[in-house]
């Protein structure tokens, strides 16, 4: 190979491992991490009533659809309520409330289309978000949890198809 046609190479300094402490494990800071977790436990005891409020704020949303039809402005409250849970259910200790929230939203996240999403569906998820807390079924790995989330996935891929 000539010296016309020869490459150089060129090695970038990782300052992302200098940013999270030079990649030593010991960079952690290892009683910031129990104070989190302890933090964390000491509110587990309201998880159940947040969990609850998050429900009840769907629940509006189901209502107001009820009362006012499936409109942009009511779908689009409804959307709001299902991606808060599908956020929080797992946090509260409801990781099938993730899954199924999150079908919910895939359900009704397109704007074009949410307002033709059957309302029986909606009703069904939210009846299964409901029925969850009221059981007590935590996980998919339940099978009523499995069979719920699987049927409601299925359905909502259907009207989406």
């Amino acid at each position: 190979m000539d010296e016309q046609n020869s490459g150089q190479v060129i090695q970038v300094p990782n300052t992302l491992r200098l940013k999270v402490g030079g990649g030593r494990l010991g960079a952690l800071d290892p009683s910031a991490i129990a104070k989190a977790e302890a933090a964390l436990k000491s509110l587990s005891g309201n998880f159940a009533q947040w969990l609850q409020d998050e429900i009840n704020k769907l629940e509006a949303a189901r209502q107001a659809i009820r009362t006012e039809g499936l409109n942009p402005q009511t779908v689009e409250s409804l959307y709001l309520r299902a991606h808060d849970l599908k956020g929080l259910g797992t946090t509260y200790g409801f990781p099938l409330i993730t899954r199924i929230a999150a079908s919910l939203c895939t359900l009704t996240d397109d704007a074009e289309k949410r307002t033709r999403a059957p309302i029986a569906l909606i009703d069904a998820h939210i009846d299964a978000i409901r029925a969850a807390v009221r059981d007590d079924i935590k996980t998919a790995e339940h099978p009523i949890g499995s069979a719920l989330v699987q049927e409601l996935e299925a359905r909502v891929a259907e009207a989406l198809a």
